[in-house]
């Protein structure tokens, strides 16, 4: 089945239905490392906010030092902030080994978050399905800064060492859920998130955008990109773009493995496709009753 070229981001209506998200305006990450002129902006909020985006999965357990270098702040700052944020509950301290860890109320913001995301509910069944049918890992992404972090995910049972789950980061230039993200991205504000990308990913730039543009015409052509060991080797992915309302922005639909049970030819050939039918399912279900209707995506 022929995919037509995925131009929703560009109907003015779809963004006058976002608009009611978007009554503050989001910082870049160089705005962010700078102090800002804004009178009612709180620097020392930021900072502890940066803090707790330092935190990840695979970085679970972080001290002052590290910290202080993930951030870009000073030891004393961050020892000051750590602080505060565990007197709060927002991270927890071990005094044994004197390193943090993101506490309880920073559980219960987050859960408080995607409780919102009602996408989650209806896309959930369909990802699980798909990972059912495939070796692979089913995720469901927003963009964080220059990122795009997994909000939801479906793991194959046979998939084993993929390392993801719900709140890891994936790079936006090297990985298909960004690729597909900035594919649908207005040209201005895609000009703009380029510039930003280019100056965190000076080494071999050329060939990264090289990569981002032949996702740009991919999706236009079939619905969803790859990216073929771009961000780690041996592993590749596809994705798609939803076109869908979201107080995160666009959302993405992926999914990633190894090549030894991912190869090129299936993505192309089969799961691709099958991706983009889930997602086209999942934004007719948004849309109203008549979706829960339709068949299973694995119905061709």
């Amino acid at each position: 089945m022929q995919n037509k070229p995925y131009d929703a981001p560009h109907n003015p209506s779809r963004e006058e239905a976002l608009s009611r998200y978007r009554t503050v305006e989001t910082l870049s990450e160089d705005e962010r490392a700078q102090p800002s002129e804004d009178r009612q902006f709180v620097a020392a909020l930021e900072r502890g906010l940066r803090v707790m985006r330092a935190f990840s999965s695979s970085r679970d357990l972080l001290s002052n030092g590290e910290l202080a270098k993930r951030t870009g702040l000073t030891k004393p700052t961050v020892s000051r902030l750590t602080y505060t944020l565990a007197r709060l509950g927002y991270l927890s301290h071990a005094s044994d080994t004197g390193l943090y860890r993101l506490g309880a109320q920073a559980l219960v913001l987050g859960n408080a978050a995607v409780a919102q995301l009602d996408i989650r509910l209806v896309a959930q069944p369909l990802m699980q399905e798909l990972a059912a049918y495939a070796p692979v890992g089913v995720l469901l992404c927003a963009r964080s800064g220059l990122d795009m972090i997994c909000i939801e995910m479906r793991r194959s049972p046979q998939v084993v060492g993929l390392g993801l789950d719900v709140g890891d980061r994936l790079p936006i230039a090297l990985t298909a859920p960004g690729r597909a993200y900035l594919a649908c991205l207005p040209a201005d504000k895609r000009t703009l998130l380029l510039a930003e990308l280019r100056k965190s990913n000076q080494t071999g730039w050329q060939k990264v955008s090289r990569g981002i543009e032949k996702a740009k015409k991919d999706i236009d052509a079939r619905g969803f990109c790859m990216t073929i060991g771009d961000w780690f080797p041996e592993f590749n992915s596809a994705a798609v773009p939803l076109n869908i309302e979201s107080p995160y922005g666009t959302l993405t639909l992926n999914i990633g493995g190894f090549a030894s049970s991912l190869p090129v030819a299936l993505i192309e050939t089969d799961l691709g496709p099958r991706l983009v039918r889930l997602a086209r399912r999942v934004e007719r279900l948004l849309r109203g009753p008549k979706g829960a209707l339709e068949p299973s995506v694995f119905q061709d």
